[in-house]
């Protein structure tokens, strides 16, 4: 009895003292470091205008006969839009004309009078005053003459001003007034919006600015002329990134105090006119470039009560936990500004499960479809 339990307690020994399998060590996907400069894009809400801006309003006062254009259609510079009725203006004109004739005639009459006047006051055959006064009528006869000359002209503009023209080519819009209302110079027939280029303006914070400022203190933008240099971007309603490139045209004049802002103009080609004035859009433009920025990927940067952390795989893929100051997001990527080296290796995907000293097995990350 004694010699079978010390067999059984020998085996149980035995058991107990055999080594445990290690676990593997986590699979981590890991990417570099990458150093390179950034160039750091701001966005902005903006707002499109037309380059030029017309309002079609009539030079004389009468009733409107006839609608020459259709509306939202491209309406060329000098093309008629309305017709005035002509009528009343054709008859002022040729009263000018028979007031002209007449008064051309009196100048005939009075230079005939005074053609004939001189002979006969040299020869004394009539008074000197007799002379100098068919001379006095001579001249309020050219006077004359000249008064209905202006009165023709401006009878003719008149007439003339009877088909109101397009200043301007571009995009007209909704007629205001409706044929057989009675207009005056100081009736908006409609507007024209010159679309091709077309303007966006749009309101950047000081911040924003003062790195502009600075661009254009080291020489590089100088405004107004090369800060038309720095090119824009722009991004429809429909996330769609507009096909031309923009630039600056100005900056206002002055930062508005209620918002800490200042306004910036620009322009964008418009060749198929599909860009119309009053659309919202979003204006994107690189404020600043980092040079020999520090990249990581987004998902390698850990937040923990407002501060950073990346997991860093060193030699013989041990793991070291780092604390990272970071800058400003480009894309997918995050600019580190302390705490990393070039070509150091971060763990991406994974860093959930390790700790500071753990070996890991890593793979190269392998950014998801559109990531940059």
């Amino acid at each position: 009895m004694i010699g079978i339990g010390g067999i059984v307690f020998s085996a149980g020994c035995e058991k107990a003292a055999a080594p445990r399998t290690p676990f593997p060590p986590p699979v981590v996907e890991v990417a570099s470091v990458v150093q390179k400069n950034v160039p750091v894009s701001g966005q902005w809400a903006g707002t499109l205008e037309g380059y030029v801006n017309a309002q079609i309003q009539p030079q004389v006062t009468g009733y409107l006969i006839q609608q020459d254009y259709r509306e939202g259609s491209y309406v060329h510079k000098d093309q008629v839009l309305f017709e005035i009725d002509p009528r009343p203006f054709q008859a002022a004109l040729d009263q000018t004309k028979g007031q002209l004739a007449e008064a051309e005639a009196a100048l005939g009459e009075d230079t005939l009078n005074v053609n004939r006047d001189i002979p006969e006051a040299q020869a004394h055959a009539i008074p000197e005053m007799q002379l100098e006064t068919d001379q006095q009528q001579k001249l309020g006869a050219e006077a004359a003459v000249e008064a209905g000359k202006a009165a023709v002209e401006q009878a003719q503009l008149n007439l003339g001003y009877t088909k109101v023209r397009s200043l301007i080519g571009g995009i007209a819009g909704v007629t205001q007034v409706q044929v057989g209302n009675l207009v005056s110079p100081s009736t908006v027939l409609t507007s024209v919006s010159q679309v091709d280029p077309i303007k966006v303006y749009f309101e950047i914070s000081g911040d924003d600015w003062l790195q502009m400022a600075g661009k254009i203190d080291s020489g590089t933008v100088n405004l107004p002329s090369r800060v038309k240099s720095i090119p824009l971007q722009l991004i429809l309603s429909n996330g769609q990134t507009y096909g031309y490139t923009g630039r600056t045209l100005f900056a206002g004049r002055a930062m508005n105090l209620q918002t800490g802002t200042i306004e910036i103009v620009g322009a964008f080609p418009n060749p198929r006119r599909i860009l119309r004035p009053q659309e919202t859009v979003t204006v994107r433009a690189v404020t600043e470039v980092l040079e020999g920025a520090l990249l990581v990927p987004q998902l390698a940067v850990m937040q923990l009560q407002g501060s950073y952390q990346v997991a860093v795989v060193g030699p013989g893929n041990r793991v070291s936990i780092r604390s990272v100051q970071v800058g400003p997001q480009v894309g997918t990527l995050w600019v580190i500004t302390h705490g990393l080296e070039p070509n150091q290796r971060v763990i991406a995907v994974g860093a959930e499960k390790v700790r500071t000293g753990m070996v890991v097995k890593p793979e190269p990350y392998t950014p998801a479809a559109g990531e940059n």
